[in-house]
């Protein structure tokens, strides 16, 4: 079931961003086939769920025969191989639009098909480098910190590939035709990073990290330690929200200095880093819950499969004896379980 119903997909086996949006359809109800190595067929993943697996030799004709039937008979096909590899396996968007003119063929790359360095390898740290992402994301005076491979692999490369397909696909139920989509992880993170270079054009941006509102800079955007070592993370940033914040720490919020005075920040990150260092950060957990604060517990992975929360709206589910993130978005008319 879900909205992507009859919709047929084949996927050539890759690495990361191209399953996570492999993933995505399947979640919404596509019947996708993952064309695989011989052998090397796999369904078990939670990257591969909800998907059958076949294993082909695209070096032979035989191979080669099977995999031009599954993209005869497909609506979208993805691919995330260095730009020429699908061309030189007879496999390219020429021959393949020629036998499947209604086809969507979707390329998911780092650096993209054109320019200087697309044959060359790279990975999710390598396209925040390059786009100016990487190094703002740090704390002040200190080394930029890699957010883990979310930002170009899956939120700047996956989901920017998810949503390219289904655009062409709109695209074509208007003129009937189909297309290749250039999903470039280089282009998702630029597109991710559209709100600061907003604020870059409007004045509100400095250059150094760790300096700005939401990137550390400010006291009440930060994490903070808490007495048992662990952490709560404040986003505090809207002034009834930093009214709250400042009481429940037991200040006066007269007398401290104005919300958005940068020159004070140091200071008074400083005074509430001490304060939070004096209780644990459960007891700051049922200090924040009954207030609208935006202060919340860091939680670990193995926690937050327990919020809660997360569990009412089966965010993380456990299936097959293991925890997963559950299909999003939610849809009126698909059924619960049913994406």
């Amino acid at each position: 079931m879900g909205p992507l119903k009859g919709l047929r997909v084949v996927e050539f086996a890759g690495l990361g961003p191209a399953p996570f949006a492999a993933m995505m359809l399947a979640d919404g109800g596509a019947d996708v086939v993952r064309v695989d190595r011989p052998g090397a067929e796999r369904t078990g993943g939670i990257l591969d769920r909800g998907r059958t697996a076949v294993g082909l030799d695209l070096k032979s004709g035989d191979g080669l025969a099977r995999a031009r039937e599954l993209i005869d008979a497909a609506d979208v096909l993805i691919e995330g191989f260095r730009p020429g590899v699908m061309e030189r396996l007879g496999l390219g968007p020429q021959v393949c639009l020629d036998l499947n003119p209604r086809l969507v063929y979707g390329r998911m790359t780092g650096w993209g098909q054109t320019g200087p360095l697309a044959a060359k390898a790279g990975h999710d740290i390598n396209y925040l480098a390059l786009t100016g992402a990487l190094r703002a994301i740090a704390r002040r005076g200190q080394a930029p910190v890699p957010p883990l491979n979310l930002v170009g692999d899956y939120g700047g490369g996956g989901m920017l590939l998810a949503f390219g397909v289904l655009a062409a696909l709109r695209e074509r139920d208007a003129t009937g035709r189909g297309q290749v989509v250039d999903a470039a992880m280089i282009d998702g993170v630029s597109l991710l990073m559209s709100g600061i270079w907003q604020r870059v054009a409007d004045g509100r941006w400095q250059p150094e990290p760790g300096t700005n509102d939401i990137d550390t800079g400010a006291p009440f955007y930060d994490v903070y330690e808490t007495a048992d070592g662990e952490y709560v993370a404040v986003g505090s940033m809207e002034p009834q929200f930093y009214d709250r914040l400042v009481r429940a720490l037991g200040l006066d919020p007269v007398q401290l200095p104005d919300q958005w005075d940068r020159t004070s920040w140091p200071a008074t990150k400083k005074l509430f880093a001490g304060i939070f260092a004096g209780r644990t950060r459960d007891e700051w957990a049922e200090t924040f819950a009954p207030l609208d604060a935006c202060v919340t517990p860091v939680l670990s992975m193995a926690e937050a499969s327990a919020d809660p929360h997360l569990m009412a709206r089966a965010t993380l589910r456990t299936r097959a004896g293991r925890v997963e993130p559950g299909p999003g978005p939610r849809f009126s008319l698909t059924t619960e379980g049913e994406a």
